[in-house]
């Protein structure tokens, strides 16, 4: 008899009763230990090595546990995997088409105890994916409930969690007033209301050794305790917090906590955060930093380097290839740009980014936050929207470089690269790490070098300058045709109706997915405001990554 190695998949989202002498994952291990026992006429026998994830969301494929099975599917180790219920597995339609993908490409095939699905069988994966439609629409509607509890708790002037801040300490839930840091903030404010500065104030409080608060995360690991920021100095100066008030996406309530900041100075601060906010944005030819310096490569991979130019009085900025300064001779990637265009574009598609709760929410999803920190994080990155504007130079240029990899210069877009980590870091999460490794949130804007008058500007590409592209058209047609022959009330089977259309399955089901294009996407690519690179190979490839919600459909074929 052959045998047929079976790995056992467990996994629970909160670290909760994780402790315990039975727990959870044991309980999981144990139901799909008797499924393999019953199953050992068929030669199933379970490996010895534990698949385990403790604590670790659904919603992300970076779990330990996870990857390790995997790499033991590849290496043949592991032909069945078994899990007690399939959202063990994964809660998203996208990560559960991979693993499929992996068990196929491999002749190893899933089982889910309480279930009974395999997905060795057509009909097993379609119902299959029914379930997971209706486990990431449930993830949706939950959260979407926590956000309305959030706002309505918030307009109550309650404190809702994430890291505490700086004088104040947590009890019960509610914010009460440190008072050996409650000194420190005082002493921020007032001390800011005196230079009229951030800078000097940064530098001062270095002088001084003051330090952030030192917070515990999740995991026990301690962060803060370390000099203030420019970034972090002017957060603390505009949190409503320390006023006694609540705010949420732009609204502010009365707090139920007690004000560490009178509304006296409080005034005083916000009145020259606001003037120097205007002088700035006033201000005619100053000197700006470049922000991009260190970050901007050109499509040859050469670094850019800023310069600039002095003429009639006025001082230009750019960014120039490497290559060109070095050697003065041009590649087919190297270019010379003005720095303030570059920098707009760059800084508004983060923004943009900030500004949205669901792209941050899945810009940080893999690092596995636990609902505080996530909670905390949002917070900061809306009030960062929202004060985008007035963040000074110098300040925007460490924000940048603190959570920014990688800014690339090409014909036709700029690609920007930020570190999950980074980010999550950057937004107070005491449990992420601030380094280069790991996964990445990819941004990309459409825009090219055109000549504006005497010079040259980077300008953002027309996204509906595409002209009606009849492959695509033909291919939405296809989409629609195969859905209703699948939907049909015929006797015909699966591979029957694929032979007779597309002689492909893989086809078949990139098309079923595309047939579900929210309405207005459809109604764009017939009209022709696609973007220029949506071609038809591109849409069948990344068919399986295609979210189910609407709005993020938009925003993953470049539509938003």
């Amino acid at each position: 008899m052959t045998r047929i190695g079976c790995a056992i998949y467990t996994r629970k989202s909160s670290e909760e009763g994780l402790e315990k002498e039975f727990n959870s994952l044991e309980a999981q291990r144990e139901a799909c230990e008797a499924y393999i026992t019953s199953q050992k006429h068929a030669g199933w026998v379970a490996v010895r090595d534990l698949y385990d994830d403790g604590g670790l969301s659904g919603g992300t494929m970076e779990r330990p546990a996870l990857k390790r099975m995997l790499v033991d599917i590849k290496s043949g180790k592991v032909q069945i995997v078994v899990v007690y219920k399939v959202d063990r597995l994964t809660r998203s339609l996208a990560d559960f088409a991979k693993i499929v993908d992996v068990l196929d490409a491999h002749g190893a095939s899933f089982v889910s105890v309480t279930q009974q699905f395999n997905t060795t069988t057509s009909m097993g994966r379609l119902t299959l994916n029914m379930l997971l439609s209706f486990a990431q629409f449930e993830r949706e509607i939950a959260g979407e409930r926590i956000r309305d509890k959030i706002a309505a708790s918030k307009a109550k002037g309650m404190w809702m969690g994430g890291n505490i801040p700086l004088g104040y300490d947590a009890r019960d839930r509610k914010l009460v007033i440190n008072e050996s840091e409650a000194k420190t903030v005082r002493m921020i404010f007032r001390r800011y209301a005196e230079l009229g500065s951030v800078t000097l104030l940064q530098e001062e409080l270095e002088r001084q050794g003051v330090r952030s608060k030192q917070r515990e995360g999740a995991s026990g690991r301690l962060a803060g305790g370390r000099p203030f920021s420019r970034g972090i100095l002017y957060l603390i100066l505009q949190n409503h917090l320390y006023h006694g008030e609540v705010e949420h996406k732009g609204n502010v309530y009365p707090g139920q906590h007690e004000a560490i900041i009178d509304a006296d100075l409080w005034s005083v601060v916000q009145d020259k955060l606001a003037a120097n906010r205007k002088a700035r944005e006033l201000a005619v030819g100053a000197k700006a930093p470049s922000l991009l310096s260190g970050l901007i490569f050109d499509g040859d991979g050469n670094r850019m380097t800023p310069t600039h130019a002095n003429k009639s009085g006025r001082r230009y900025r750019y960014y120039i290839s490497a290559s060109l300064l070095d050697r003065g001779r041009p590649g087919t990637g190297t270019m010379r740009v003005p720095a303030s265009d570059v920098e707009s574009l760059v800084l508004d598609q983060i923004r943009i980014l900030l500004a949205s709760q669901n792209a941050v929410d899945g810009a940080l999803a893999p690092m596995a936050l636990d609902a505080r920190e996530l909670h905390g994080a949002l917070d900061r990155a809306a009030e960062l929207s929202r004060n985008w504007i007035g963040i000074p130079p110098e300040e925007m240029k460490e924000l940048l470089r603190s959570f920014a990899t990688r800014v690339t210069l090409l014909a036709d877009r700029i690609d920007i690269t930020i570190g999950a980590g980074r980010l999550a870091h950057a937004l107070g999460a005491s449990a992420a790490s601030g380094h280069d490794a790991g996964p990445t949130v990819d941004l990309s804007v459409a825009a090219e070098l055109r000549r504006s008058g005497q010079g040259k500007r980077m300008v953002v590409g027309n996204p509906h300058q595409a002209a009606s592209d009849a492959s695509l058209v033909d291919v939405l047609k296809e989409a629609v045709a195969a859905r209703e022959k699948l939907l049909a009330d015929t006797d015909e089977t699966l591979n029957e109706i694929t032979e007779r259309t597309t002689k492909s399955k893989g086809r078949l089901t990139a098309l079923m997915r595309l047939s579900y294009l929210a309405p207005d996407i459809i109604a764009d690519i017939l009209a022709g405001r696609q973007p220029p690179e949506l071609s038809v190979k591109r849409l069948l490839r990344t068919s399986q990554d295609l979210p189910l919600d609407w709005p993020g459909q938009r925003a993953f074929l470049g539509l938003a």
